[in-house]
Order: C-alpha cells, then sequence, then structure tokens
C-alpha cells in the first residue's frame, strides 16, 4: 500500500502525532510520503522521520498577542494559490491519502476519487463532546477545510464516542522536579510573558519562545529558541506546564501526570473547546488573559496522576493496512480497553455539562 500522509504544519501539535504515526509506519514498512502546509519551508524543525518531505503553503492563521487577527489572516491566504496546489497535486501512484487537517491533500483526494481518511483532533469535535466558542461557521469548517471518507478524532476521553485516544510520546522516567515549570505559550509576546513570570522567584521558569528573550531577564526565567530533544527533557523533570490550550501538549502533560495551566489563543474554536473538556474533567487549571494570580493559586496545587495512554499508532497501521475501515469503533474500544482512566473522569459519562451530552456506545 502506497500512502500520502497530508499534515497541518501550523503549530506543532499535528507534527508530533505524525512523528508518532511515521514510527509506526516505519515499525511495519510501510512506504509513505508526506506533506505538509501551513508554515513556512524554513519553520519545520526535527523532520528526520518524514525523509525527503514536501511542502506548500496552505492555509494559516496569524496571531498578534494571544488572539487570532482576523484582517492579517485574510491578507496571509490566498485561495488561489491553495486551488492551484490542489488541482496540481498528482494521486495517481496513491492507494490511500491519510491527512491531519491538512485541505491540499484531502481536497485532491477528493477531486481524483482516492481514498481519505483523516486521523485529527479536528474530527473529535465534530461529536457533541465539549465545546465552547461554537457556531455553524465552526461546523462548516470543520467538515468542509479538510473533507474525508472517514473521519477519525482523537481526544483525552471518548466521551462515549468512537474517538481515539491521544497519540502521545513521552520519556516518562525523568525525576520530577518540585520547582520548574515548563512554559510554552509560543502565540503570547516575549515581553508579556517576563512580566507575568518575573515576580515568582520561587520557581525556576524553562521558556520555550520563538523571540529572543526580553533584556534584563530575570535569572528564574530561562529562555529557549525551540528545539525538540531539550523540549522533552524539560517536559521530563519539571513539575507543571503552562502553555496554549493546544492538543496534544496537554495530551503529553496528562501522560506524565504534569500539573496543567492554559491559556487558549483567543478567537480559536479548538482551543476554547479544549479549555472546555479539561475544565469538564478537572484535569488543568486555565486562564483567559495572564492572570498572576490564577497562576499563583496554581502552583501550589498538587500533580495528579499519569494517564497511560496505549500507542494508538502501533495498533492503527495495521487497521489501516487490512482495509476493514467500515468498522471504527472496535478499534477504538480496542485501545481504549488499555486506558485507566481516573475515577473523577469516568463518572464524566453521565455529565451534561456545558450543554453536551457525552454518553453513548463506549460510555464505561
Amino acid at each position: 500500500m502506497r500512502i500520502l500522509y497530508g499534515v497541518q504544519g501550523t503549530g506543532n501539535g499535528h507534527l508530533s502525532r505524525a512523528r508518532v504515526m511515521a514510527k509506526a509506519f516505519a515499525n511495519h514498512q510501510v512506504e509513505v510520503d508526506y506533506l505538509f502546509s501551513g508554515r513556512a519551508a524554513a519553520g519545520y524543525f526535527d523532520m528526520a522521520p518524514f525523509g525527503e518531505y514536501q511542502v506548500r503553503a496552505g492555509l494559516s492563521f496569524v496571531t498578534r498577542n494571544g488572539k487570532i487577527n482576523v484582517p492579517a489572516t485574510v491578507v496571509d491566504n490566498s485561495l488561489w494559490r491553495l486551488w492551484r496546489d490542489i488541482r496540481q497535486l498528482d494521486l495517481s501512484q496513491y492507494d490511500l491519502v491519510l491527512n491531519d487537517f491538512e485541505p491540499i491533500t484531502a481536497w485532491a483526494a477528493k477531486r481524483q476519487g482516492v481514498k481519505c481518511i483523516s486521523i485529527s483532533h479536528q474530527a473529535a469535535l465534530r461529536y457533541p463532546v465539549p465545546k465552547a466558542g461554537n457556531s455553524w461557521f465552526n461546523d462548516w469548517l470543520l467538515e468542509n477545510f479538510a473533507p474525508a471518507d472517514l473521519a477519525l478524532g482523537c481526544h483525552w476521553h471518548h466521551f462515549g464516542y468512537p474517538i481515539l485516544p491521544p497519540f502521545v510520546e513521552v520519556d516518562s522516567q525523568a525525576k520530577r522536579q518540585a520547582h520548574i515549570i515548563l512554559v510554552y505559550l509560543p502565540f503570547e509576546s516575549a515581553s508579556d510573558i517576563a512580566a507575568l513570570l518575573s515576580p515568582l522567584s520561587d520557581y525556576q521558569f524553562l521558556v520555550y519562545h520563538a523571540s529572543a528573550a526580553p533584556p534584563e531577564l530575570a535569572d528564574h526565567i530561562h529562555w529557549h529558541g525551540f528545539n525538540r530533544e531539550g523540549f522533552k527533557r524539560d517536559m521530563g523533570c519539571c513539575s507543571g506546564v503552562i502553555g496554549n490550550a493546544g492538543f496534544e501538549l496537554a495530551s503529553e502533560a496528562m501522560a506524565l501526570g504534569k500539573k496543567l495551566l492554559v491559556k487558549p489563543l483567543q478567537g480559536q474554536f479548538e482551543q476554547l473547546s479544549n479549555v472546555a473538556a479539561l475544565a469538564l474533567l478537572a484535569a488543568a487549571d486555565h486562564m483567559y488573559t495572564l492572570d498572576s494570580q490564577v497562576l499563583k493559586r496554581w502552583l501550589k496545587g498538587n500533580n495528579p496522576q499519569p494517564i497511560h495512554y496505549p500507542d494508538v499508532g502501533e495498533v492503527l497501521v495495521p487497521w489501516l493496512l487490512a482495509g476493514d475501515w467500515h468498522d471504527p469503533q472496535s478499534l477504538c474500544q480496542t485501545l481504549w480497553q488499555q486506558v485507566v482512566l481516573p475515577d473523577s473522569w469516568r463518572s464524566k459519562r453521565d455529565n451534561r455539562a456545558l450543554g453536551e451530552a457525552i454518553v453513548g456506545p463506549l460510555a464505561r
């Protein structure tokens, strides 16, 4: 089977999931080509697992000070270029297109009649899971941004629906150090982050950010450009994580038993919905602005127990190769049977908080 895997390059969560899948594909000796869009080619890093991958412009969003900037997003994206790339992508050599919310490969597959399977967190949001900031446009976007014949979503809880567990690859051997906090707030300004953390000298903050460190940075704030190996090392030894409400970062924190404080990107439906789910599960604290009082309370909190999610890729790849794609529910059941959810999470199966029904055929 020859596969083309299209991956949304905006943010690092989609790439983390693709790395898990790339490892599983390599283990099963499956030939896969990769196409990434949504980020300039120079902005990708740690891409060795993907071989000679392709890059296209695709679609993305522009942020300013922790919010989506709609006018700049409209100006920055070209629908003509997107349509050109869709028309020019030849899929004649592929048996299957996998897609992680990437529009070029998805629409090319639809035009050329090639089977397309979506593997993304966004696909889970098609179900009535906890959501916030939803609208008819968001529902339309989830269906049409990257259309697929089969949409396999992943989430921290199945919420009673055929949803996969997170694709998580973490180092659980590192020893936790109580006063070390990892900070990844890529959409916030460097000066705002430094101002938030400067008064809290009892803690060591390991900040990863694309911008250079602000001048006269306090000694207890350690500033890093993004480096995947360094980030994984620091994730292993920290006691807590402060981040935007992206799916993969929160998944890794849960798998390692790190306490989590999230600040969603304002105007981004997926991140606002992630906050809703985290609040329902009592799995993280949140703040909608860089709030020092919320941060101080969170720093005094306890760490949760780790959640041991299975290696989803190692189960998913043989399922894909078997070609029996009409029954994703049995695949999901197989994976969730390997997960011991916290007692408080399992009790949420009857909870209709946030106006969302979360009971269904997989409820335990």
